[in-house]
């Protein structure tokens, strides 16, 4: 086999050639979370329940609208892919029932992003554990394995789910996240990690529900990898590795006691109950529950609420019809009780709870339990077992690492799992800014600090004004990349998720057609990011069905960089451009080709776009592009020392040091998005080497980039684009635009 296309060199990526590699990346994409067929975004009520006749064919998209989409992120810059797949797309129909159809199709859709040189790690997807719980990653059954209905979560709020909730489109922000800290996730959670020291009682099969659980986890990622293996063409080409599942969670595990509120529960909306009374409710008893909102200083409490599921509980009748998906429980789980009864932690004749401390040490030994434990051994334990799964099918794998978001990370710094080929993986959002969505200039808070100790009080850790924020936001990046190279080792480290809501004060931006809180927050985001000193980044996320109405499709989030109600930014001097629904967008897709204009559809490009059916009276924006296409380097002749792009200057400035001169083959390279930087007016600054314009051509697309041989040593760069005023593309609109001025628009696109 030849050299690795990409290969782990000590806390770095490098390519054939020795030069060090940025991942510039972006989530693809967010419609792979939910079937195709049929078509259940979450708020669709219909055939909901019957989620075993499901197909994820077409998901993210279909083959044919795939080179639209990686032409697309391509020309804007991005050059890898965390490929969104779930555990329900694989193995929806039973247990050990594959979908080869989807998996064939995924294969293809990976075979087409090779064609444009995209880097692809593949992500098992999974958001509070289900679709049925409000989520997205597990197949329906897994939660009838566990003895619950989940017809039953709505009435017993054993999870809040939007797809059965009574007006969708008035579903909460971000409420889809407490399902971590209610019912189900927490059951389900602690009976995948730990159910073989927690659920004794339950077998299925003739194995504990942790083994049954995970076996079928695993076994079907493996099968996927399996079929990616048997392709060919795809390992090491275009598929460099593996991630670990999407943002683990402990479920009980280490609550130390679960008739409060754990201290590090930073989280509350909505009814907020405490685990015991979760249990309760999910057994159908009335419980009143504490009421809570998220303002501008954290969460706070609002009243009380009663809920009552008037006897009607989460878990299967007592009745049921076990037989369907062919599985044997054991004689000592009983459907109709909750399992957590069946093991001494309450008990039902009197709803009593009679173990609060339950989960805080391990049943059988006394064992202390806390986060940082659970990490180090349950977590860790499925972790090698999925990891080894994959490297028997394709020993070079990248693995990439994600243990639970926030968290310390395990120690592996000088075990034997100090594996070289591994990656970690990270997530982090400006919490403050995802939950209010609003970007607030005035003041944000430092959660990594508050969340390790670092101050004495959490008034300390209030940041005031946008340079204090950005600042901070950079601060806290830089910090979990710090600890990442005390805990885990000397291994690269990328943000696989981090993004920006758009659907900012009350959809502003969808009214008025400014994005400049966006912009701003994007900015913020990245200029993090740049300062953060990690591998790279895969941007959450893009989304190719987008619209002003619904977000993402996905639980009221709007995260998505591409939308089909906003324009894409232009290149160059030019401030408007054709979007999806204009006729010359369609024609010149219609053949694979990329948006443009040209004699045959000059006219079409001259009419302004057409405004959504829902928005037929509102301007549109451009999504705050000008703050997510920023110049990166891509290849680094020696080892990157920092960047930074200064969007208000339009002024990059980065710093390396090599060993020895550039060969004259492997130069370092710098994407260079042609709106910031049109070659006309862009200055380059450099410590000393040459260096030169280049358009790249892949499938058709140009993509510009700066190539620059240098001496050996500490070198440097600055690269001084077009600075425009705040506002200036927002304000010139085609809508706007003369007849006269959009002909000259026309012809310089087609120069």
């Amino acid at each position: 086999m030849g050299s690795l296309r990409l290969h782990i060199d000590g806390k770095s990526f490098r390519d054939t050639q020795g030069r060090e590699v940025i991942l510039r990346g972006i989530n693809v994409a967010g419609d792979a979370k939910y079937p195709k067929t049929p078509d259940i975004p979450s708020f669709e009520p219909h055939k909901f329940f019957e989620a075993d006749d499901v197909s994820f064919v077409g998901r993210p998209f279909s083959l044919e609208d795939s080179h639209i989409h990686f032409k697309r992120l391509r020309k804007w810059g991005y050059n890898t892919i965390r490929y969104i797949f779930t555990w329900e797309a694989i193995e929806h129909a039973g247990p050990g029932i594959y979908d080869d159809e989807w998996i064939s199709f995924t294969i293809e859709v990976l075979r087409i992003a090779k064609q444009y040189e995209f880097y692809v790690f593949m992500d098992p997807h999974q958001d509070v554990w289900s679709r049925l719980s409000g989520g997205s990653g597990a197949p329906m059954w897994t939660l009838y394995a566990a003895g619950f209905d989940p017809k039953n979560f709505k009435i017993t709020q054993a999870a809040l789910v939007h797809n059965t909730f009574d007006n969708p489109d008035e579903f909460p922000k971000m409420i889809w996240s407490t399902n971590y800290t209610r019912l189900v996730c927490q059951t389900m959670f602690t009976l995948f990690w730990a159910g073989r020291d927690f659920a004794p009682k339950a077998i299925i099969d003739g194995m504990n529900i942790q083994d049954y659980l995970q076996s079928h986890f695993i076994a079907a990622c493996k099968h996927l990898a399996q079929k990616i293996h048997e392709a060919g063409d795809l390992e090491h080409d275009v598929v460099i590795g593996w991630e670990s599942m999407n943002e683990p969670h402990r479920g009980l595990i280490g609550v130390q006691d679960i008739s409060v509120i754990p201290p590090e529960q930073q989280l509350q909306l909505g009814t907020s109950p405490t685990a015991f009374q979760a249990i309760l409710t999910g057994s159908g008893r009335a419980c009143e529950q504490t009421t809570w909102a998220f303002g501008g200083f954290g969460p706070h409490q609002t009243g009380r609420e009663l809920i009552d599921p008037e006897g009607v509980q989460a878990w299967l009748d007592v009745d049921h019809d076990d037989t369907k998906y062919g599985w044997q429980r054991g004689d000592d789980w009983k459907l109709g009780e909750c399992i957590w009864a069946q093991h001494g932690v309450w008990d039902p004749l009197t709803d009593t709870l009679l173990q609060k401390d339950y989960f805080s040490k391990v049943p059988t030994t006394g064992e202390k339990l806390d986060y940082e434990k659970f990490t180090n051994t349950y977590f860790l334990h499925h972790y090698r077992a999925y990891r080894d799964a994959i490297r028997n099918i394709w020993p070079e794998a990248i693995m990439l690492c994600q243990p639970p978001v926030m968290e310390v990370p395990p120690v592996l710094k000088g075990t034997l799992d100090d594996d070289p080929n591994m990656v970690h993986a990270v997530h982090f959002y400006d919490g403050l800014t995802l939950i209010t969505k609003h970007w607030n200039r005035l003041y944000n808070v430092d959660v990594i600090g508050v969340l390790r100790g670092k101050y004495w009080a959490p008034a300390f850790a209030v940041k005031l004004g946008e340079t204090a924020i950005r600042n901070c936001l950079r601060d806290q990046l830089k910090f979990l990349r710090d600890e990442s190279l005390n805990y885990m080792g000397d291994h690269p480290m990328v943000f696989t998720e981090i993004g920006i809501p758009y659907d900012m004060d009350d959809k502003h931006a969808y009214q008025t057609g400014d994005y400049s809180s966006q912009t701003s927050a994007m900015d913020a985001n990245h200029f993090a990011l740049e300062g953060s000193t990690s591998n790279g980044f895969t941007l959450w996320v893009y989304e190719t069905e987008n619209n002003h109405q619904w977000g993402d499709q996905w639980n009221g989030e709007d995260l998505s960089i591409y939308s089909h109600d906003d324009l894409e930014l232009p290149a160059g001097n030019a401030t408007c451009s054709l979007n999806s629904n204009s006729p010359a967008y369609s024609e010149s897709h219609s053949s694979g080709g990329e948006s443009g204009v040209g004699p045959r559809n000059l006219k079409g490009a001259l009419v302004s776009p057409s405004i959504s059916s829902e928005e037929p009276s509102q301007p549109k924006g451009y999504r705050a592009a000008e703050a997510f296409l920023r110049p990166s380097p891509i290849y680094v002749s020696g080892t990157l020392e920092n960047h930074v792009f200064d969007l208000q200057n339009c002024r990059f400035t980065m710093s390396l040091t090599a060993k020895k001169a550039t060969a004259s083959d492997a130069p370092t390279e710098i994407y260079l998005p042609d709106f910031h930087f049109p070659e006309a007016a862009t200055v380059v600054s450099v410590s000393g080497g040459k260096w030169e314009f280049d358009l790249y051509e892949i499938q058709n697309i140009k993509i510009q980039r700066l190539r620059w041989w240098h001496a050996g040593g500490e070198q440097n760069i600055q690269i001084e684009g077009l600075k425009r005023q705040p506002g200036e593309v927002a304000n010139q609109s085609c809508e706007n635009m003369t007849y006269f001025d959009q002909c000259q628009r026309a012809q310089c696109l087609m120069m």
